[in-house]
């Protein structure tokens, strides 16, 4: 018997399986009860630019996208997308082992090859699988996986899903790293993985003594790199670049949905067997492969970015203008220089963040608000992320909402 339409169907003595969500209900329920927008439901109805969307009927600038470089809206990346939708249509239908691996696909993995200068690339259908698929894939249950206890969550699920032995460390702390691995038995499998930029709080891993001391310990390096690719390093090729280490490691991945602007992941190696993960990696093989049109349009902004130079000149000297001007404002920050394009503003508490967070989108800016247990330490914090292509005048603008902001709420 089915249930009536729009009633719950009848359960037994059962536990109702959304209890255990209880606690989040009442949190949410409570911060809305009190008037202000939900933070975690907004609605763009239109992108104007990389820079600028209509939010709730009014221009927003957009400091919450992860959209780095600005290459969303650029002309060759567009008509690269255009071109292969017509040829290819809208989607392939397949696993990448299947019938799911067009010419665009090893286009794409050729300009990855081409961008970190590595032997292999594997394109995934986002970032998010490229961790699930490489970190399970390669640490077991017999395995070890050592990680940064503010490692994300896609890190976290790809231990569990190849059951592999987790053992954290104290975040960005070597001593503590090198620690847990000389307590691991020695012929054991161990990989290390770390993130290039952390981001929630924006900071960098000391890449090069880390690696130094997984190598040590005879660990395989895995660095996530999804948001320094493109402007951290000479080349835009990440922390492991800007430190020099590189070539040490043995798995980095990536995303295409910050700095690249479209959506996908991928994982770049120098290792001679790394090709065998095509036929045994099952995030890889049991889902269906990127649009045409999706990995066309990240090829052409792959190869964009090795030539970003001013690019990425221009948005550090966003990131620092944005830091040095929210510390003047007497904003308690994530960190005490600017490490990247990701500047975090702790509140004092989640109801104290949605009240700016919604202060600022009236003044027209736009900023993701993040709270436990997402972020580290139990902090509620505005995590604004700088473009490219954010003028200066636009920054100015923003130090100008915040300052507004800050005051109206008594942040500051």
């Amino acid at each position: 018997m089915t249930a009536e339409a729009g009633k719950p169907s009848v359960r037994g003595t059962g536990a109702d399986l959304f209890d255990k969500f209880q606690p989040l209900i009442d949190q949410r329920e409570a911060l809305l009860s009190t008037g202000v927008t939900d933070p975690f439901n907004l609605v763009m109805e239109r992108v104007e630019s990389p820079t600028v969307a209509i939010c709730n009927g009014k221009r927003t600038i957009l400091l919450g996208t992860y959209n780095y470089m600005g290459q969303t809206f650029d002309p060759d990346v567009l008509a690269a997308g255009h071109k292969a939708l017509d040829a290819y249509g809208a989607g392939t239908t397949g696993s990448r082992v299947l019938n799911g691996t067009y010419q665009g696909h090893r286009e794409c993995e050729e300009a990855l090859k081409r961008f970190y200068g590595m032997d292999h690339a594997m394109v995934f259908s986002t970032g998010y699988q490229a961790n699930l698929g490489i970190i399970s894939t390669m640490a077991g249950k017999d395995d070890y996986v050592i990680l940064d206890i503010d490692s994300h969550a896609s890190i976290y699920d790809g231990c569990a899903l190849g059951n592999a032995q987790i053992v954290a460390f104290r975040h960005n702390d070597v001593e503590a790293l090198e620690k847990r691995l000389k307590r691991l038995p020695a012929e054991a499998g161990k990989l290390v993985v770390l993130e290039g930029v952390y981001s929630m709080l924006g900071d960098t891993a000391p890449l090069k003594e880390m690696i130094a001391v997984s190598k040590a310990a005879g660990a395989m390096v895995l660095v996530d790199e999804a948001h320094s690719m493109g402007f951290i390093g000479p080349n835009g090729r990440g922390v492991a670049e800007e430190q020099g280490v590189l070539d040490e490691v043995d798995f980095v991945i990536g995303t295409f949905s910050k700095s690249v602007g479209t959506v996908g992941g991928f994982c770049v190696s120098n290792h001679p067997k790394f090709e065998i993960l095509r036929l045994v990696c099952r995030p890889y093989v049991f889902t269906a492969s990127l649009p045409p049109s999706v990995v066309a349009t990240a090829a052409t902004s792959i190869d964009l970015l090795r030539g970003a130079k001013e690019k990425r000149e221009h948005l550090w000297a966003n990131s620092r203008r944005l830091h040095g001007g929210l510390k003047s404002l007497g904003f308690t920050l994530g960190t005490d220089t600017p490490q990247s394009a990701i500047i975090a503003v702790i509140m004092p508490d989640l109801e104290r963040g949605a009240a700016m967070w919604e202060a600022l989108l009236q003044e027209g800016l736009y900023v993701n608000l993040a709270r436990p247990p997402a972020t580290p330490a139990g902090m509620t914090l505005l995590r604004c992320s700088l473009c490219a292509l954010h003028s200066e005048e636009q920054v100015g603008e923003i130090l100008g909402m915040f300052e507004a902001a800050g005051k109206r709420v008594g942040v500051i």
